[in-house]
């Protein structure tokens, strides 16, 4: 049983996006890392190659600026990925630019490729997620932030990337997945304020045609951090790859995490998900095996 581990990236350094991180927090898992480096306008490839290993493949890829209503072009890019990785590896793990797997799942993830290698029924391992939101200190805990993921998936070239590439379908259809032990830290809601509004005017070409993007004039080059529904606050550990990213942080943030901002509908699905652990209604965006 071997994995591949895939990704795409673009800009990197100019949007500071911990790629570097998100891709070492992986290599331990995998047995070779494909990167997908998009045309830059940065030194992303530089920064990738000073990674060092020899797990990683680096390859180049020039997106596709007619894809850029709805992130069609992130899953482009994200199958373009796929498909690189050889016939003879069995699972595929996708990590995105700003995602990092915590060392402690690292075992976890191993077992579960390895108990459900020959069970045909899989076709992808789903993950929890953590949201981290504006600083490393708070994550947002209400049901706009999508609480499973799949993110690792069967080598089989008829499942692709969906819509904005955050999941996957096979023929169309959501593919088959079983639940793992394991958690997603994303962070990419954690930048300065400055560094955040900089981010969002950059990649929201890939969301938005001409007229679309006539929203982003003139609106302020500081993010509003205290625009949110509720948050709680982060008191674990993160992954040791972050250590340093963490320690050069520069901006101050406090915010109140006994503010929520609900409709009275939002409360009650809010609370009863606090007190019994399940989320009701919730989109899912998978098929979730027993």
């Amino acid at each position: 049983m071997k994995i591949a581990g895939f990704t795409i990236i673009k800009n990197a350094v100019k949007n500071d996006y911990p790629i570097v991180e998100a891709i070492r927090s992986i290599l331990p898992v995998v047995d070779e890392m494909i990167v997908l480096v998009g045309d830059s306008e940065d030194d992303t490839i530089g920064l990738i190659k000073a990674i060092d290993d020899d797990k990683i493949k680096i390859h180049h890829s020039i997106w596709d600026q007619s894809l850029r209503s709805g992130g069609t072009v992130l899953a482009e890019e994200t199958n373009k990925a796929f498909d690189l990785v050889s016939d003879a590896y069995t699972w595929a793990f996708y990590i995105q630019g700003d995602e990092v797997i915590h060392e402690k799942y690292h075992d976890a993830i191993r077992t579960a490729c390895e108990q459900y290698e020959n069970d045909k029924r899989v076709e992808g391992l789903l993950f929890e997620y953590l949201h981290f939101y504006g600083s490393y200190d708070y994550v947002g805990d209400s049901r706009k932030w999508y609480s499973h993921e799949v993110r690792i998936i069967r080598n089989d070239k008829s499942i692709r990337s969906f819509k904005d590439a955050q999941g996957f379908r096979k023929d169309g259809q959501k593919i088959k997945v079983k639940a793992i032990d394991a958690m997603v830290y994303h962070y990419g809601w954690v930048k300065d304020p400055a560094q955040m509004m900089k981010k969002q005017k950059d990649v929201a070409v890939f969301w938005n045609d001409e007229e679309g993007m006539k929203n982003y004039e003139g609106i302020p080059d500081s993010y509003d951090f205290t625009e949110y529904d509720s948050l709680a606050r982060f008191t674990a550990t993160h992954p040791i790859v972050m250590q340093e990213r963490i320690a050069r942080k520069n901006w101050q943030l406090e915010l109140d995490t006994s503010k929520k901002k609900f409709s009275v509908k939002e409360k009650i699905l809010y609370r009863f998900e606090k007190l019994t652990g399940i989320r009701l209604f919730d989109f899912r965006n998978y098929k979730l095996l027993r």
